[in-house]
């Protein structure tokens, strides 16, 4: 199976549905189903932010108790689409799908940048140990 690796908290808020989208400097041509892998590495600023706290504390998440070097959970990749359009509170996909809210404060909407739209988000119940790897990398599950 495809795996992604995201640092901390970003995976955790992704495969928890706090953002639709992950957004990558890359374009992929890959659709389906992958997994997504939670990098040992913590992103200490976006940890210390105030409003990701409150969306992980949602989730009974704090920095203490992330899962990292875990895979832990899946989703179908549906669409990739460029921003074309930073208004630093929205953007503009190329679709002409304007992206805002958490799905904007979660992710880098830089003009350039890519929207990896995913579907059927579903995270394990036993989560999976893992190296990850950059880009879209192979694990067997």
């Amino acid at each position: 199976m495809k795996a992604l690796s995201m640092i901390q908290p970003w995976s955790s808020l992704f495969i928890l549905g706090e953002a639709h989208y992950e957004t990558r400097t890359w374009r992929t041509n890959y659709r389906g189903i992958f997994a997504i892998h939670a990098s040992k590495k913590i992103d200490k600023t976006a940890i210390s932010n105030e409003r990701i706290n409150t969306l992980l504390y949602k989730y009974g998440y704090i920095q203490e108790n992330l899962p990292t070097g875990m895979i832990i959970g899946t989703c179908k990749l549906m669409n990739c689409l460029r921003v074309l359009e930073d208004n630093q509170s929205s953007a503009i996909l190329e679709d002409g799908r304007v992206v805002s809210g958490n799905d904007y404060f979660l992710g880098d909407f830089r003009v350039g940048n890519y929207a990896w739209e995913v579907k059927e988000k579903t995270l394990l119940n036993t989560l999976i140990p893992a190296k990850g790897k950059l880009g879209l990398w192979e694990h067997s599950i």
